[in-house]
């Protein structure tokens, strides 16, 4: 299963940038402020559904706190910095050098959240995990043409080493992350210059989500198609309201919302067999359409699966990224 996650996701990936280059040369040659209270509802298949929004005092394994978590904070920011729901797009930092770019991850949600993203061989940082607790941000930069993956793990607790285990998004059981996270998880998705200067980025929930999620860019030669609160085309950011039968759950409470494809398995929801390929995947085919009444319900922007090539925005001019963990107000 995780194989094939893992296949699908780059395969999306390697089309949509063919999609995009293609376009491109066609035209001519030049591409949590506040968290909704813990809910029930029904969905299509009548089944009982929960909103991931708990808060801490709602979930203890959600609260609990790391008992003595390493220094994970890199040189540009000695230590998290208290950030405001109201704030816009992370401004280009006099601290990033020529060659650079800035990233801004803010803890807009109301529960602590430990902030990773995977080792890039080519353009290592020396810091791949920090813990946020509520109104915290991070800023650190990467080389122009990294790429990466940022996600957020919840009910996490490391000893004096940086070993332990979270519920969701788990590292390895690194605090320092030196790998991929455990699905599922709400992954925030980078390419910096990846063609003719141009970066690529999305929130992804192909494999699942366990924390709303919103991008914001500046330093960019267009405007942002994401509003400063988490808004795309007037539909804002939602916490995901997961059927029972795709909750994960740790400690009796449901810490995430795993695909259809992972829940149920089957060759529509996993797009195999005859479903196989951009084609043939058609969720407003499947026996319920879960991409698009848990995810894009959720957030509008987002890919839903793995052909949800959509989702794909672009950004150039040096382009700098905040990585917002929250809904709209």
């Amino acid at each position: 299963m995780e194989h094939r996650k893992r296949r699908t996701r780059r395969n999306r990936r390697t089309a949509a940038y063919s999609a995009v280059a293609l376009v491109v040369a066609l035209s001519a040659v030049v591409w949590l402020t506040t968290s909704s209270p813990r809910g029930t509802s029904e969905t299509a298949d009548s089944s009982p559904t929960v909103t991931l929004a708990a808060s801490p005092t709602e979930s203890p394994a959600l609260s609990a706190s790391p008992t003595t978590a390493p220094s994970a904070s890199p040189s540009t920011s000695p230590s998290p910095s208290r950030s405001t729901a109201s704030a816009g797009a992370v401004a280009k930092s006099s601290s990033a050098a020529a060659g650079e770019r800035v990233i801004t991850v803010v803890n807009d949600w109301d529960e602590t959240i430990w902030a990773a993203t995977n080792p890039n061989a080519q353009y290592p940082i020396s810091v791949t995990g920090w813990k946020l607790e509520p109104g915290q941000s991070v800023t650190f930069t990467v080389n122009e043409h990294w790429g990466g993956r940022i996600w957020g793990r919840t009910g996490c607790s490391f000893d004096s080493a940086g070993s332990g285990h979270c519920a969701s998004g788990d590292c390895g059981g690194a605090f320092q992350c030196k790998g991929t996270g455990a699905t599922p998880a709400t992954l925030a998705e980078l390419t910096l210059d990846a063609w003719d200067g141009m970066d690529f980025y999305d929130v992804s929930m192909v494999d699942g989500s366990n924390l709303p999620m919103y991008i914001n860019t500046t330093h960019r030669t267009s405007t942002d198609p994401i509003s400063a609160d988490g808004c795309y085309k007037g539909q804002c950011t939602k916490a995901v309201v997961c059927p029972s039968g795709m909750q994960v759950k740790s400690g009796g409470q449901a810490v995430a919302c795993e695909t259809a494809c992972a829940a149920f398995g089957g060759d529509a929801y996993c797009c195999t067999g005859a479903w196989a390929g951009r084609e043939n995947c058609n969720p407003a085919k499947w026996p319920v359409d879960y991409a698009a009444t848990v995810f894009k319900a959720a957030e509008p922007y987002a890919y839903s699966y793995a052909f949800d090539d959509s989702a794909t925005m672009s950004c150039s001019g040096g382009c700098d990224y905040r990585v917002t963990f929250g809904i709209t107000p």
